[in-house]
């Protein structure tokens, strides 16, 4: 895995990703060409970097880690560990309060040194990801505890492109 430089990015060739937290949206980019865009959910407290925050991080980041392969969709992970169950209605109404982390999960590492990268702005250690939510959570509303949910069809095909190492920027 090669981490991308910051004066790299955007990068002219390769996929990188957008995420717009104002819109609540998710763009795949190839170069400078836009190849698709999903909704998604950020931070329910907005933007910030801090530890403890419950914001979703800005600035650049690349994926230090992609999780879940070969897991069904809907797979449940606690700790970045499948926990062997299958997100449905029933396994919802036993554990109501629950942060559902489902079917796949990008990690992220931020890139700027005390913006998104060490201390208690560490993007990594705030354990940021890229993950899958049930079907009855809303995407285009800020709903999260400061990670970017994706719907599972959306995720699935995001996980093919952005492999470890895949930039990432954030902004609002």
């Amino acid at each position: 895995m090669r981490t991308p430089v910051l004066t790299e990015l955007p990068p002219e060739a390769g996929p990188w990703l957008e995420i717009d937290t104002a819109a609540q949206r998710l763009s795949v980019w190839r170069g400078r060409e836009r190849q698709w865009t999903c909704d998604v959910s950020t931070g329910a407290n907005g933007t910030g970097e801090e530890e403890g925050s419950g914001a979703t991080p800005l600035g650049w980041h690349y994926v230090r880690a992609a999780i879940g392969a070969g897991n069904p969709p809907g797979s449940v992970y606690r700790g970045r560990r499948p926990t062997g169950e299958v997100y449905s209605e029933a396994l919802a109404a036993e554990h109501p309060g629950r942060d559902w982390i489902l079917t796949r999960i990008l990690w992220l590492c931020g890139l700027e040194p005390g913006r998104n990268r060490g201390g208690n702005v560490d993007s990594q250690r705030r354990y940021i990801y890229l993950h899958g939510t049930p079907p009855s959570e809303p995407m285009g509303v800020a709903r999260s505890h400061g990670c970017v949910r994706v719907r599972d069809d959306d995720l699935l095909a995001l996980f093919e492109i952005a492999v470890s190492g895949t930039p990432v920027w954030l902004h609002d």
